[in-house]
């Protein structure tokens, strides 16, 4: 690590460790932080947006059924963004039981899913924000996959670096094990005082998450994960429905580049700056789609049951805004019915045009609910 990149000492200090390479050492996060007007005047704005978001939220009648959607989205972003490229309908047909082309990128990104799900259970059971709790869903992350070697759940005991092939060329190196600990206590007593507006204290939190770097894989996904968390945690959400994975995607470079210079320079507003840009365009999006999907439930729902469908049919296809892909052999046990009353469900859905066909087999077919699919994972039109 070029030691002179680092031109400021206000984040940290770079020196050598006792084993002879060099790392940062992470000062403790300010409890203050002076935000100029155009700085002021981002977060009043991505506050907003924040707070529609929550309230849309409250609206939906069943919130449940719309989480899944959201949970794959930054899924599979956030694992994109470490270099897994298993994409949204592979995810689902894995889910659906079709064995994926690559089952190694399918199980990290299900995996996601998991870690994210076991996270909101542990605080709807009055679990607070902390290490245990980011440990707990990282063990959950790297069960059964690729770097589940690398300690699942456990701090690590030896350096990491980013960037680079070693720790000597590499871009940045965290600080070395024996001086974590200091640094995620002082972390975990951040995160639960409230002297900062709370999208700014989101965004040096997780900053400084990735400064430290507590465990030796999945460091970027827990860090991303853990946004959604704190705002339910804070009381500003009630639904995970804010994820920053597709803005932090989008804008790869400028996300890796922005964190490494907070710590060479020392200045956290640039930061903090693209961290509300990115809250603003996500929570406008999260709202407008979920605006949508609950309309197009709504009107499905009434065209059912003015139609007299049966329970079974209606049933499955609410199941379908959480899932879009499902197997015909594994329906029979989703709406707990016979075999012969989920088939007729499906080919009802069929005949109606919700359903789809899409693996041409006689046995262990998979069904895609293509406007459903396009409502909850395409992009929004202009008008939203």
């Amino acid at each position: 690590m070029q030691a002179d990149a680092f031109r400021s000492t206000e984040r940290g200090v770079v020196r050598r460790t006792l084993e002879g390479y060099r790392a940062f050492y992470p000062n403790p996060l300010p409890r203050r932080l002076d935000l100029p007007r155009e700085v002021a005047k981002d977060l009043d704005e991505a506050t907003g947006a924040v707070n529609r978001l929550g309230g849309v939220g409250l609206l939906l009648p069943n919130p449940h059924l719309l989480i899944g959607p959201y949970l794959r989205i930054e899924a599979v972003l956030s694992s994109r963004i470490e270099g897994t490229r298993t994409d949204i309908p592979q995810l689902l047909r894995g889910e659906a039981g079709e064995t994926p082309a690559d089952s190694d990128d399918w199980r990290e990104v299900a995996n996601h899913t998991v870690a994210m799900e076991h996270g909101l259970q542990r605080l709807r059971e009055g679990f607070p924000m902390s290490m245990r709790l980011l440990c707990e869903m990282h063990e959950r992350l790297l069960t059964g996959v690729r770097g589940h070697h690398k300690r699942p759940g456990e701090i690590r005991d030896r350096p990491n670096w980013i960037g680079g092939t070693n720790l000597e060329n590499a871009a940045f190196v965290p600080p070395p094990p024996d001086a974590v600990g200091e640094a995620l206590t002082d972390w975990e007593r951040f995160v639960h005082e409230n002297d900062l507006p709370l999208l700014v204290q989101l965004a040096l939190a997780h900053y400084q998450f990735e400064v430290i770097h507590p465990f030796s894989d999945g460091n970027g996904r827990i860090g991303r994960l853990m946004l959604p968390l704190m705002l339910i945690w804070k009381g500003a959400m009630t639904q995970p429905l804010l994820y920053l994975s597709v803005f932090f995607e989008q804008y790869r470079d400028e996300y890796f580049d922005l964190l490494l210079q907070a710590s060479q320079h020392g200045d956290l507003l640039p930061w903090a700056r693209f961290f509300m840009r990115g809250v603003l365009h996500q929570a406008r999006d999260a709202e407008r789609r979920t605006i949508r999907l609950v309309r197009l439930q709504q009107e499905l729902r009434d065209q059912m049951l003015a139609e007299k469908r049966a329970p079974s049919v209606i049933r499955l296809a609410e199941h379908l805004f959480r899932s879009p892909v499902v197997r015909a052999s594994s329906v029979t046990k989703l709406l707990g019915v016979t075999p012969p009353t989920a088939y007729a469900a499906i080919n009802t859905l069929v005949e109606r045009g919700d359903l789809v066909e899409i693996t041409d087999r006689r046995r262990h077919r998979l069904y895609e609910a293509p406007h459903i699919f396009q409502a909850v994972y395409g992009p929004l039109d202009p008008e939203g």
